[in-house]
């Protein structure tokens, strides 16, 4: 995949963090397909107003959902059949780029549904890789909130974003930095405090 092809090139240049994002035009209702697909949930529940349809389209965006399921059900219990079946090319580049990341042990920091939908594919695909993934945000669309509990992960930031675009997990990179930096710098109480004075029978034997 291309996307496996660009994170492994730039963990080879030395980037420690991958963030991945989107702009387009109808890729919630195919990302939102593909987590119905994975989580076995109807397409009411994991299916959102996108860049804020109205109600009339957003009954057509579900059933629209719901025959693709339909017509492509015998797929969907492999996920690169979901992906071949529903997703878009954005969508598989956006997994390969998960997987790369995580071959190369880099972790990467995720935004909306988009990008949280091509995760799960990935995972789905490598059920180690949740490992090596972040939620930098969690947007009001349904389908992004059942697609990060299904990866066992807990955003960093709630913002009311609908989609996010690269922004969400844009804000969340300095949170993420500074979670790296403490682990890594930060002194301990042991490193700061006194040993304390312990009985001589506490001790132990001289060498």
């Amino acid at each position: 995949m291309a996307g496996i092809e660009i994170s492994t090139e730039l963990a080879a240049r030395g980037f420690d963090l991958i963030v991945p994002g989107d702009m387009g035009i109808g890729n919630t209702t195919s990302a939102s397909c593909i987590v119905a697909a994975l989580s076995g949930l109807p397409a009411a529940r994991v299916t959102g107003r996108g860049t804020g349809i109205d109600r009339v389209t957003l009954a057509l965006k579900r059933s629209v959902i719901e025959r693709a399921l339909r017509l492509h059900r015998d797929r969907l219990g492999d996920p690169l059949g979901v992906l071949a079946a529903v997703g878009g090319f954005e969508i598989a580049g956006l997994a390969g780029l998960c997987l790369g990341a995580a071959s190369r042990r880099v972790p990467v920091l995720l935004d909306g549904l988009i990008s949280t939908a091509a995760a799960l594919v990935a995972a789905a695909m490598a059920p180690a890789l949740p490992a090596y993934l972040i939620a930098g945000h969690q947007s009001v669309e349904p389908g992004h909130h059942i697609a990060l509990s299904t990866l066992g992960l807990r955003p960093l930031l709630r913002l009311n974003m609908r989609l996010g675009e690269g922004s969400g997990a844009a804000l969340a990179i300095p949170i993420v930095r500074a979670a790296a930096s403490t682990l890594a710098t930060m002194a301990s109480l042991t490193d700061v405090l006194p040993a304390p004075d312990l009985p001589s029978d506490q001790l132990g034997p001289r060498p």
